[in-house]
């Protein structure tokens, strides 16, 4: 396929190149190692045939501070296999105490702002240790131990950030949904993992509503039998109080003798626990370690995104979303974190670009639907703020198409880099994303990240380029899961990623690697929706809308629509003699909403006759959507496979 864009949109001066930490990192490598590399690419073809080396690499370039040295880097037992592949054994060390190496009086650790709190405050290092170092000990005094989980229920601001740091720096594991989950998601998630700590707001506000969530709170109390303590934050009210919880001002006054300390655990520890979208069933629990994400993080954030000591990162999310975990990484590089948490759009689409100017923020980073949002609207923050200090924008969630490339060009900042990154929480980074040594073009993801031995496989599974194929990654990282959580025998794990290439990692999505070797991404290819950065499983919506009375039967795809739009469609089998009418309309989404979030919301609801099946039972979720996105029936499915094949007929008709 001829590539279309020949003309970058931006290309680094000699300047940034040669200060850029990439830079910096090859010299070293040439310095240390009598390592040359002549482009980006030779150094990306070593950093993925000599694992050993490149991530040794790492570790050292980083300074990465291990309390025992590290036996071997790596140990594959079977060449054949990702899953259970062991990095830098025998190593003791600790995320939250990396991260603490950069605590500075000249610079606040957090900056953070919110709809209730408009104005951007900041936190010092020094009260950052205090806080971490109270609650730290108060779950010591509680008895939690290496190993134990504590999940959060918590909106986007420091305390969030403190009660993972305090989790992390006495080795318990962490977990944490957004408050705007429906109370049924949560505890699908929690209940598998066994928590003794639940950290909880009284609620949350978006788009100018203040949403109270102290019944969820409740709800959860009673289904999470393992919970030891419940510990309360007044989010919304001040002067709230749950009964039978322990308020989150008791929790930092706690006395603290021996100041803030660190427990190390191995390599191999897992930090905190990831959910899959619960497509089939229930979420999976996904388990990271700690040592793997603090390289990659390393890796990703300092090298990929050359964030350096004394700037300022921001990502909008929220702390149900990986991207959550991995902007709190960029602490591990020196810079200061900054949070928002509110409605994107409230109350107008550019308070994010606002807070940006405000905070001075360097690297701003958001999902590719809010950019197109802004597109659609006609903003123009060149024309409202200055952003003097803004350095990159990075976007990711969905593929951002060109002309979002276009917009952040023309209305935000002519000489700004764009990081287009895709990967996910799987290894909770990226696997293909920016580059500080190369021009950005338009559509483009700038390289494979090092480390990220990605291929494009075609139908036989041989690598392709200038072709769509399906993204496959062929060598083991650090960062990918430890296991999945009750998953003794790593079946759920294997079927995740290694069912259709067998020892190979088949990551879901459809690609097109350049010329330059640079990526295209064309959306997931199976069925798993994927809305605004956020993975959704259908299995939660038809849990949801199966419960409303009038509803027999349902089937949700999520179709990627010329110009980086997202249509996500329901359609529902409705009990003999019920409509569709507004009114059930209306419930089928508020339904949804008060379950799960608003991106769980469909765009449109649709009642037809019947919903296909396969002769065993399942859903034609991945055929509906190839033939909704205009492939031939006979190429989608085949009608011999399926128990009601007469079914298809409503969906050729609703294209027609």
């Amino acid at each position: 396929m001829p590539q279309p864009i020949v003309t970058p949109l931006y290309t680094p001066d000699r300047n940034s190149i040669e200060q850029s930490l990439l830079k910096r990192y090859m010299n070293w490598l040439f310095v240390k190692k009598g390592l040359y590399f002549r482009d980006y690419d030779d150094l990306w073809d070593w950093s993925v045939t000599d694992l050993e080396h490149f991530w040794e690499s790492i570790w050292q370039f980083f300074d990465v501070q291990s309390h025992t040295p590290y036996h071997q880097v790596v140990f594959r037992p079977s060449q054949r296999d990702m899953i259970g592949v062991s990095w830098f054994s025998e190593a003791t060390l600790n995320y939250a105490e990396h991260i603490f190496r950069h605590r500075t009086p000249q610079r606040p650790a957090i900056l953070f702002s919110s709809e209730l709190q408009p104005t951007v405050r900041s936190l010092s290092w020094d009260t950052l240790e205090h806080q971490v170092a109270a609650m730290a000990t108060y779950l010591r005094n509680q008895q939690i131990n290496v190993g134990d989980r504590v999940v959060a229920v918590l909106p986007n601001g420091p305390e969030a950030i403190v009660a993972f740091l305090a989790t992390n720096a006495i080795g318990a594991v962490w977990s944490s949904c957004s408050p705007d989950f429906g109370t049924s998601s949560i505890v699908d998630r929690f209940q598998q993992i066994e928590p003794k700590i639940l950290i909880v707001a009284d609620g949350y506000s978006y788009n100018g509503r203040r949403i109270d969530k102290t019944d969820t709170a409740r709800e959860l109390r009673d289904e999470l039998p393992t919970l030891q303590h419940v510990i309360w934050i007044p989010y919304l009210d001040t002067h709230s109080q749950l009964e039978g919880t322990i308020s989150w001002r008791d929790v930092l006054d706690t006395p603290v003798p021996d100041g803030l300390t660190f427990e190390p655990v191995s390599f191999e520890h897992p930090i905190w626990v990831l959910y899959s979208s619960g497509t089939t069933g229930k979420p999976k629990a996904i388990t990271h370690s700690v040592g793997g994400c603090l390289l990659e993080h390393l890796k990703a954030l300092g090298l990929h995104q050359d964030v350096r000591p004394g700037e300022r990162y921001f990502w909008y999310s929220t702390t149900g979303w990986m991207m959550w975990n991995y902007a709190l990484g960029s602490m591990l590089v020196g810079s200061t974190l900054v949070l928002y948490d509110g409605a994107a759009g409230y109350p107008t689409l550019n308070v994010l670009w606002k807070l940006a100017d405000e905070a001075k923020v360097t690297h701003f980073g958001g999902g590719a639907a809010y950019y197109l949002a802004c597109l659609r609207a006609g903003l123009k923050p060149v024309d409202t703020v200055k952003l003097t200090h803004l350095r990159t924008i990075g976007s990711t969630g969905s593929p951002l198409p060109p002309e979002g490339f276009r917009w952040i060009y023309e209305s935000i900042k002519s000489k700004v880099w764009l990081i287009s990154l895709s990967g996910g929480t799987d290894v909770c980074s990226g696997f293909v994303g920016g580059n500080p040594l190369l021009p950005v073009y338009e559509g483009e993801i700038q390289c494979r990240l090092l480390g990220c031995k990605v291929e494009a496989f075609d139908e036989k599974a041989k690598p392709v380029r200038g072709e769509l194929g399906e993204m496959v990654i062929l060598e083991p990282m650090p960062s990918m899961p430890v296991y999945f959580w009750n998953d003794p025998n790593n079946d759920r794990y294997r079927k995740s990623y290694f069912e259709e290439y067998p020892g190979i990692w088949r990551h879901g999505d459809y690609i097109r690697i350049t010329e330059r070797n640079g990526i295209v991404i064309y959306g997931r290819s199976d069925a798993t929706l994927n809305r605004d950065g956020v993975r959704i499983g259908t299995s939660e919506i038809y849990s949801a809308v199966e419960s409303i009375p009038e509803v027999m039967d349902s089937l949700v795809v999520g179709l990627e629509q010329p110009g980086g739009t997202y249509f996500m469609p329901l359609f529902v089998v409705l009990k003999d003699g019920v409509t569709l009418t507004s009114e059930l309309t209306t419930r089928i989404k508020d339904t949804l909403r008060k379950q799960f979030s608003p991106r769980h919301v469909p765009d449109a609801v649709y009642a037809i006759a019947d919903i296909p099946y396969t002769i065993s039972g399942k859903k034609l979720e991945t055929p509906i959507k190839k033939i909704l996105s205009g492939m031939d029936v006979s190429l989608a499915t085949s009608k011999d496979t399926l128990r009601n094949p007469t079914a298809l007929a409503h969906f050729v008709n609703f294209i027609r």
